[in-house]
């Protein structure tokens, strides 16, 4: 079993995460200037509850022509004016824009759902007004949405034939895996989005009891969390979405630290509509940050583009770029893909030989940082979380090393770990990191992902199968890659009883290893 985290460390990170998230947000009001007046109006929800929210329209909208539609729910703990710079882009380029506070938060009423049906019911009544009060095309509709925002719209869009183009950026497609991937609880994520809730808006008695099962590592409520969690998700609505046939673009950031990328890329491969996929450096929605200020950005250009060519019609050559962009945590430039799965081609193992115990409960120094500002650290200034691959300790952790490359490696996509493991007791926890080991033994972190087990025989071995966060990172030429595995690290709650230990073997007939995706050369 695992133990419940420190309630301080829960509670400080929250509420300075909520702050800064709530300060910037209130930064915002400044940039934006109405291409139209902009009008705060109240709509009325589902079951009654009201949303406030605002409108943009074209300068000159009179009512004898129907302009496009745009609808955008406001992030996690974020107020209603969040979109204003974009949405007066937005307008002045031909769409109708009305922006409103989700359920439960700011000074919208009800409480929050966490994308449950009542606020997919909201999506629609939402459209419904829009229709009615403003000259919107019932026929060209879109959604989109940054973080909550942007899970919102993608589940409303499998709800609501109507909604024909998605733009979620930064968002989930299935929440369990986001905050609870390899079983495990991302602490410092969910305590994040805990204490901006608890600051900016009115959380329900079923969502204070969702958190508190998760911080307190309550197994015998886990399937009741991942029933609620998978209600949530969009990967749940996919054949739904698919019939609908809405073009659904999805942009992220390598290191978001609380929707990481992996289910992201699921999902996109799920789709069978028009879809596009975009990865850049960063954390939690700071790709997009910039262009809420009203500046250029990469995200809101496509994004404005997606919607461009398909709710307008406009040839803008969208359709026929390659679908997958990503962008290098090393250099500058964006690669093309024409799906996913072509973006780590080829494939090459490090061996993961012999046999080495390590004990738990202490962090050997191996971690992945701090949720935003070690990945913001490495979008800005290309400074990821570092470690000495030669100095960590070997009593707490285990490591493996490749040989030096003679050319640079172009890791992309989803480093995958195959290994057998050996408990001592019935629970535990470990957390993999892949590490860029320069010639002085300093690894700069590539990736990592947790994982945690229970209900296993001590003593007795099991197969681990564990994927790592995916990512796109260059190792330079004379360098090495180094697995790492430790069972400690602040990101997430673990799950080590007193004095366990793992010991990580290599049979003859299942071989451990480490498989890198490399781009083709």
């Amino acid at each position: 079993m695992g133990h419940p985290r420190k309630a301080l460390r829960t509670t400080t990170v929250g509420a300075v995460s909520a702050t800064l998230i709530a300060g910037s947000a209130l930064g915002l009001a400044p940039t934006a200037q109405a291409a139209d007046a902009v009008r705060f109006v109240d709509i009325t929800g589902d079951g009654g509850t009201v949303l406030k929210a605002n409108v943009i329209t074209p300068a000159g909208a009179d009512g004898s022509r129907r302009y496009p539609l745009l609808v955008l729910p406001t992030s996690w703990g974020l107020p209603q004016i969040e979109y204003l710079a974009q949405a007066q882009k937005l307008a002045n380029s031909g769409y109708i824009v009305v922006s409103y506070n989700v359920r439960g938060f700011w000074q919208s009423g009800g409480e929050i759902e966490v994308a449950g049906p009542p606020d997919t019911a909201d999506a629609s009544r939402v459209i419904d007004w829009a229709l009615a009060n403003t000259p919107a095309d019932a026929q060209h509709i879109g959604m989109a949405g940054v973080s909550y925002g942007a899970g919102i719209s993608l589940i409303a869009a499998a709800h609501d034939k109507r909604i024909k183009a998605v733009a979620a950026l930064s968002g989930w497609a299935d929440l369990i895996d986001s905050i609870y991937s390899g079983r495990t609880q991302h602490v410092q994520a969910g305590a994040l989005l805990d204490g901006a809730s608890v600051i900016t808006g009115r959380q329900s008695a079923e969502i204070r009891q969702i958190f508190d099962n998760f911080y307190a590592s309550n197994l015998s409520k886990e399937q009741e969390m991942i029933d609620w969690g998978k209600k949530r998700s969009a990967a749940t609505y996919v054949d739904q979405l698919n019939q609908n046939g809405a073009a659904v673009m999805m942009a992220n950031g390598w290191g978001d630290t609380v929707f990481a990328p992996n289910q992201y890329a699921d999902f996109y491969e799920k789709l069978t509509g028009p879809k596009r996929l975009e990865f850049r450096p960063g954390d939690h929605a700071t790709a997009e940050l910039t262009g809420l200020f009203g500046l250029p950005n990469d995200v809101w250009t496509d994004t404005e583009r997606w919607f461009d060519h398909y709710l307008k019609g406009t040839d803008n050559g969208i359709d026929h770029e390659e679908p997958v962009q990503l962008k290098s945590r090393s250099t500058g430039g964006y690669e093309g893909y024409p799906d996913w799965k072509s973006v780590g081609a080829t494939r090459k193992k490090i061996a993961l030989s012999g046999t080495t115990t390590i004990h738990t409960n202490v962090d050997s120094g191996a971690d992945g940082g701090i949720v935003f500002l070690s990945s913001i650290l490495d979008q800005i200034a290309q400074a990821p979380p570092v470690a000495s691959i030669p100095l960590l300790p070997r009593l707490w952790a285990a490591v493996w090393q490749s040989e030096k490359y003679p050319t640079a490696q172009q890791v992309r996509g989803t480093a995958k770990l195959h290994t057998t493991v050996t408990p001592t007791k019935e629970s535990g926890t470990l957390v993999a990191y892949l590490y860029d080991v320069g010639p002085l033994g300093l690894g700069k972190l590539v990736s990592h992902a947790p994982y945690t087990f229970h209900g296993q025989t001590p003593g007795k071995p099991f197969g681990v199968d564990l994927e790592l966060f995916s990512t796109a990172y260059d190792v330079p030429a004379g360098h090495r890659l180094a697995l790492v595995v430790d069972t400690v690290d602040p990101l997430y709650i673990e799950h080590n009883p007193s004095g366990a230990q793992l010991t990580f073997s290599s049979p003859a007939n299942d071989p451990s290893y480490v498989s890198i995706p490399l781009r083709e050369q």
